[in-house]
């Protein structure tokens, strides 16, 4: 689309879509947490399903834009995974980075979570680990898996909406009332998101072809992280406000629904079965973080050298993102 423009125009637009996705996506995040505060969903519910769905409204459009065009297909794959290792080494790194900068000692991990709660994080851990595992083992995915992982989600969805408690007071008419305006900016932002997410797709194509880097690795990096900005934004502001609890749930959800309903939608309209073994390291170093993070939260206790051990591996993962192929 932008191929008039040149490598440095295709730069330039790249860099503000990323910037536009960001204020679209905190519209979105800010306005439909009140429409969840007035229709009386509990504060566990909103982090771990509706924050964590409006922070993966990026990604979702990233893999709608891509099933439409086959030959884009890598990037999406590659987000959905590239973005699971940012939330957790890079937002989660920095997130318990914040949380202890105060006190050298090791800090207790929030306590809040019930049965349910806990249930529902290691389920997310769980999920996102197994199904590219099981991806990798079958050796390809085709638009039946992609059907298959939406109905995973949209049962597992249901599941938590159902034994998710709500208030024990039920909003009122004039707090119904106040729904319009966060509906309004609600599909206001969802609709920017959708937008800058296509600029996005588009630029980041072109640049992976002219640069010669793979579209795979372009989607595991660059758009991975300027998908994951409004996770970043979310939970480093859940941290500072002393909600860490928030800010796992939104981490956690974020890659249950990546692997579920982000890549099931990118792989349902697909036409083609893609090959996983492309995507074979992506996979390992996925699960890897994901086993660190089922770690941490078994462990209930964290300090800052698990924060500098994230980062490092975040670090590690550029390098061998970008050094493992030759541009």
């Amino acid at each position: 689309m932008f191929e008039e423009t040149g490598l440095l125009g295709n730069v330039a637009v790249l860099i503000a879509s990323l910037l536009s996705l960001n204020k679209a996506s905190d519209i979105t995040i800010d306005n439909s947490v009140k429409v969840a505060d007035v229709t009386g969903l509990t504060k566990t519910t909103v982090g771990f399903m509706l924050v964590a769905f409006s922070t993966s409204l990026p990604e979702l459009s990233v893999a709608m834009f891509a099933a439409v065009g086959l030959e884009n297909i890598g990037v999406a794959v590659g987000n959905v995974l590239g973005s699971n290792i940012v939330n957790v080494c890079l937002i989660l790194g920095v997130c318990f980075l914040l949380l202890t900068s105060r006190n050298s000692a090791k800090v207790r991990l929030p306590q809040s979570f019930g049965r349910e709660e806990a249930r529902s994080l290691y389920f997310g851990i769980f999920i996102a680990s197994i199904i590219p595992l099981t991806l990798i083992y079958i050796g390809y995915a085709s638009r039946f898996i992609g059907i298959l992982l939406l109905m995973i989600f949209l049962f597992s969805t249901l599941q938590l909406l159902r034994k998710g408690d709500r208030k024990e007071k039920d909003p009122s008419i004039a707090e119904r009332q106040k729904l319009t305006e966060p509906l309004y900016f609600t599909f206001l932002g969802a609709t920017g998101v959708m937008l800058s997410s296509y600029f996005i797709m588009e630029s980041a194509s072109f640049i992976a072809v002219n640069i010669g880097v793979p579209r795979v690795v372009i989607g595991a990096t660059i758009v991975a992280f300027g998908t994951s900005i409004p996770e970043l934004v979310t939970s480093i502001e859940a941290t500072k406000k002393g909600h860490l609890d928030l800010a796992l749930g939104n981490i956690v959800g974020s890659g249950f629904i990546n692997t579920t309903c982000i890549l099931g939608v990118a792989l349902a309209g697909s036409l083609l079965n893609i090959n996983m073994a492309a995507f074979s390291n992506l996979v390992t170093f996925s699960i890897i973080t994901n086993l660190f993070l089922w770690y941490f939260l078994s462990n209930g206790k964290t300090s800052w050298r698990e924060g500098v051990v994230l980062l490092f591996m975040y670090f590690f993962f550029l390098v061998m993102s970008f050094g493992g192929y030759r541009i």
